[in-house]
């Protein structure tokens, strides 16, 4: 009688599970191939050979002048390769990924200068405060292209959406340092060179592998819904200004005239003052020349003082009276008819 001791313990076998019907048809057809070929034996290790061959040689790549290679090992990234021949392990254990690094590309920020609507429909995303705190909103165009392709590719997620933000970043930060005034007229170009700038050195510090060619500030204006009031401020500095220019013109034309007149007063007050003062020192040498004559002669100079003072007195006089002498000479000199004279000997000559 047997006994559960008896019998076998280890469990059946499992079924065989039949292959699928196309790996059959597979090894089939490559069993068939190799009969005709005759690779049988060593005709089969060559083959081998060359497809080991095959697989190595396909490691080799070029890279054009304008791309760099980036090398991915499994997935990550090991190096990265310049212009050229070079060589990586093949697929699937490296592979190289080429992008184009002298491709110039473009960015929108602000989307409403060409009347396109913004992406978030907010208006209030666009608005920034400017240096003396007002509300401007400000478009503005950023070129760039890939500097290192192995930073761009692994360092930032989104490279595109992340340059913007950081744009958009930087552009706040210059325009909110520059009055509103300079934002709008001559500071435009210096607001652009300060974004780059600013940009540039934020990148750089995340490793993000972009380099910014140019910003362009394309607008920078007040809210739609201040705008009218914005225009009428602008209009009544416009005329501050203009009035304050005109006082200046009138105040450069009159002050030279007016100290031009000035001088020329004070250079005749000068001149007055030099020429009485020479008059008065002649008259007191001319005092002290006749005081000296005198004390020498005081009959001869008492006398030619009276007829100088009598010459100088008579020849202004239009009339002169001579008394009687005592002598019983008449009283007034006779002096010939000098007048009459001519016109009489002018009747005696006629015939």
């Amino acid at each position: 009688m047997s006994t559960n001791l008896d019998q076998d313990p280890s469990p059946p076998p499992p079924p065989v599970v039949p292959a699928p019907s196309w790996i059959s048809k597979a090894k089939v057809r490559l069993d068939y191939t190799v009969q005709i070929l005759g690779l049988q034996g060593k005709g089969l290790a060559l083959l081998a050979a060359l497809v080991l061959m095959t697989w190595i040689s396909s490691g080799w790549y070029t890279v054009q002048p304008d791309q760099q290679g980036v090398v991915l090992r499994f997935g990550q990234w090991v190096d990265t390769s310049g212009y050229g021949l070079h060589y990586h392990l093949p697929w699937p254990i490296e592979s190289v990924l080429l992008p184009k690094v002298t491709q110039i590309n473009q960015i929108q920020l602000g989307n409403q200068y060409d009347g396109a609507p913004s992406e978030t429909g907010d208006p209030t995303v666009k608005q920034m405060l400017t240096g003396d705190e007002n509300i401007v909103e400000a478009d503005c165009v950023v070129f760039w292209r890939i500097k290192d392709a192995g930073h761009f590719l692994f360092n930032i997620n989104n490279p595109q959406r992340s340059l913007q933000i950081a744009a958009e970043s930087a552009l706040s930060e210059v325009i909110s340092r520059t009055p509103i005034q300079a934002a709008m007229s001559n500071d435009r170009q210096q607001i652009a060179d300060q974004t780059r700038w600013l940009l540039q050195q934020r990148l750089d510090q995340e490793q993000a592998g972009i380099w910014v060619t140019q910003v362009q500030l394309q607008r920078v204006d007040p809210p739609d819904a201040v705008i009218d009031a914005f225009n009428d401020v602008q209009r009544a500095r416009a005329d501050q200004e203009r009035a304050r220019n005109d006082a200046q013109a009138y105040s450069n034309a009159i002050l030279p005239r007016a100290q031009g007149d000035a001088t020329r007063i004070v250079q005749e007050a000068d001149a007055y003052k030099t020429q009485v003062v020479n008059l008065a020192q002649g008259e007191a040498e001319r005092f002290a020349a006749i005081d000296k004559s005198y004390a020498q002669a005081r009959d001869v100079t008492a006398w030619r003082m009276y007829f100088e003072s009598m010459d100088a007195v008579l020849k202004k006089a239009s009339k002169v009276v001579i008394s009687s002498s005592d002598k019983g000479q008449p009283g007034i000199v006779p002096y010939l008819q000098l007048q009459d004279k001519p016109a009489a000997s002018g009747k005696k000559g006629q015939p």
